[in-house]
């Protein structure tokens, strides 16, 4: 859904293009309650800025993992085009972040101070034709977050039945006309191979609602991409392992950009699970590894919304980590 390409800055060398501007950057840093001697994680590298906030809030004894399963971004930092201060405590690591305790611990780290998701696209990946993000580009029908992946939305377009597309489009797109988007595919690829970004949208035009023809397109593109990526199970498989190695009062910070995303996070961040349902002991204390800093979700400025119109869906939420023998209070 946060497609518009960000605000250009002026850089030293001259004018080019933000890899990717970091959404509510102030606030992010603001919820970690950064230590100069802590251990953190930014589980969602993109182009570094959160990084870079966190690092330069370091003494020489912190440290910062950064994970991000996009190749482009760790070339990116190989080539030289981003580079930390101190290299000795900075490690980038290219995963996925629902492998994250693990990775953890081949580094040597078992507990960290505050973790970072910020969940959106980064502004690269759509002005890259090719990764076939954008609905404004014509590029490849691919979708995938980690080349390295098996299955691109295409392989999806021309494998799934019209059940199973609708499901998928219903589902992570929310899409109220799934049914007849799905049928308008099954019979477009009947005549066509669906190859391209362009081929989708032709096969779907007819059921795109005059005046919502750009919102109905990035719903799709969202349905296929989270089911090409996996991305509600990996998040929910990073939420769990975050609430596992932080240390008791370490801060977890994510930033969601649409409804099924943060949903997952409230009620992991509310409950400790992901339905929201409250867990409780004999005397009525709430049974959860986390704390909600506050009920409601953080959002950004109008301000930098209108510097950056990608911080427009963002939702903003902090957990705290419970104490492990320490039930919250009613």
């Amino acid at each position: 859904m946060e497609e518009r390409k960000n605000e250009r800055q002026s850089q030293a060398g001259g004018l080019r293009p933000e890899y990717h501007v970091p959404v509510m950057l102030s606030e992010a840093i603001e919820g970690l309650c950064l230590r100069e001697d802590g251990v953190y994680v930014d589980v969602t590298f993109g182009g570094g800025g959160h990084s870079r906030a966190i690092l330069e809030r370091l003494g020489r004894e912190g440290r910062l993992l950064a994970f991000d399963q996009d190749e482009d971004a760790v070339k990116r930092v190989e080539r030289g085009e981003w580079s930390a201060e101190s290299a000795a405590q900075f490690t980038l690591i290219n995963e996925n972040f629902r492998h994250l305790k693990n990775f953890l611990r081949i580094y040597g780290v078992r507990q960290v101070d505050g973790v970072l998701a910020d969940l959106g696209v980064s502004s690269h990946q759509f002005d890259v034709a090719e990764r076939g993000f954008s609905t404004r580009m014509e590029g490849e029908l691919d979708l995938r977050m980690d080349r390295r992946g098996d299955v691109t939305a295409r392989d999806l377009v021309a494998s799934l039945d019209e059940e199973g597309l609708a499901r998928i489009l219903k589902m992570y797109g929310e899409l109220p006309n799934a049914r007849q988007m799905a049928r308008a595919i099954v019979k477009a690829r009947a005549t066509k191979d669906i190859v391209t970004t362009t081929d989708l949208k032709e096969a779907v035009s007819h059921h795109l609602p005059r005046g919502m023809e750009n919102k109905y397109l990035a719903m799709l593109f969202q349905a296929l991409r989270i089911e090409v990526n996996g991305e509600l199970e990996a998040l929910k498989e990073m939420l769990q392992q975050a609430s596992e190695v932080l240390v008791p009062g370490g801060r977890l910070v994510v930033i969601s950009y649409h409804s099924l995303e943060d949903r997952l996070v409230k009620n992991f961040m509310k409950s400790g699970n992901f339905e929201g349902n409250l867990e409780k002991d004999f005397y009525g204390n709430v049974l959860s590894p986390m704390k909600m800093v506050s009920h409601g979700a953080v959002q950004a400025s109008e301000e930098e919304v209108r510097e950056n119109s990608r911080a427009r869906s963002a939702r903003l939420r902090v957990g705290v980590r419970t104490a492990s023998d320490a039930p919250q209070g009613k």
